[in-house]
């Protein structure tokens, strides 16, 4: 068998990679500092549990994809405080270990220190420092499947359109201000000024016109609001929730849905399963992954067939 094709045919459940000792390496985003004296006491916590720590901070895009890559295999835990993004451009670099070094990686813990924090609502994970804590030092090691558009990997979801648009305008100063309170004023934005196109979503093969779309590896969108309900982390597909009416007050009504746990039970959302995806629309348009622009159309989307570990609560 070859490798990825052993790597595909892994168990939910996996073991660490061989035991270096508990040894772990924190990964922290520096403009997460106002969260600095939680850090502090979940870090005193896993030393106390006898894990010898290194902390290294990130110091800009793309950092903690080199740190992953070129560092963390040295250690038997990554462990990552951030928001989403963060933790997407550490997914990055594991994969990158698992798909070209060839070596196992270890496993991902995560500390939810962002904005949405999606990726640690997916897996259970809520704010209570001793959880957290008490999941990195000794968490269940899980295989999850990465999605990736154009080659670079996502962890939770991919999306074109209005979503995008609003994702695209939201600076990384602008959303260290205000949080969550950046994408309502970028929504608000884009409801005056987005021109609403025509996209085709092919996927396995069958074409569908909308006009948004989310490629969705998990459940979650946004936080704790539910948009795809069936698609699962540890599954190799997607769930798409496919956007069919286009407009303001589509979109308003939309968010509404969202907010009130309705959206995937409305007439004029589809939800389609499978594995490859294509999208079409005007050339250039941004894909949003996991909160950030990680391509531009035309794209396509595969599921990596390499999973990472992440550690889910025990």
């Amino acid at each position: 068998m070859s490798r990825s094709a052993a790597a595909a045919s892994l168990p939910l459940e996996v073991p660490l990679p061989k035991a270096k000792g508990r040894r772990m390496l924190l990964v922290f985003n520096p403009t997460a500092g106002r969260r600095r004296g939680r850090l502090d006491a979940i870090l005193r916590s896993l030393r106390a549990r006898g894990w010898e720590v290194a902390l290294q901070e990130t110091t800009g895009p793309a950092d903690a994809t080199r740190i992953a890559r070129d560092e963390a295999c040295d250690y038997d835990v990554l462990a990552v405080a951030g928001g989403d993004g963060t933790l997407n451009e550490a997914a990055n670099g594991l994969a990158d270990v698992i798909v070209h070094v060839g070596e196992p990686a270890p496993a991902l813990a995560v500390l939810p220190f962002g904005t949405a924090n999606v990726l640690a609502h997916e897996i259970g994970l809520g704010s209570d420092e001793a959880l957290i804590a008490d999941t990195a030092a000794k968490g269940q090691p899980t295989a999850i499947y990465l999605g990736q558009a154009n080659g670079r990997r996502f962890l939770l979801m991919a999306g074109v359109g209005f979503d995008a648009a609003v994702v695209a305008g939201v600076g990384s100063a602008l959303k260290r201000r205000f949080g969550k309170g950046a994408y309502v004023w970028r929504m608000l934005v884009e409801l005056v000024r987005y021109k609403f196109p025509v996209f085709t979503v092919t996927i396995d093969g069958a074409a569908h016109p909308c006009a948004s779309a989310i490629v969705a590896k998990g459940h979650f969108y946004g936080g704790r609001f539910v948009c795809a309900p069936d698609a699962k982390l540890t599954d190799a597909d997607f769930q798409v929730c496919l956007f069919l009416s286009a407009g303001r007050l589509a979109v308003l009504r939309y968010a509404a849905a969202l907010g009130m746990g309705r959206l995937h039970k409305l007439r004029d959302v589809k939800l389609v399963r499978g594995r490859d995806i294509r999208i079409d629309g005007p050339a250039g348009s941004p894909v949003q992954g996991d909160g950030d622009i990680i391509a531009a159309l035309p794209a396509t989307l595969s599921v990596l067939p390499n999973p990472i570990t992440v550690l889910y609560p025990s």
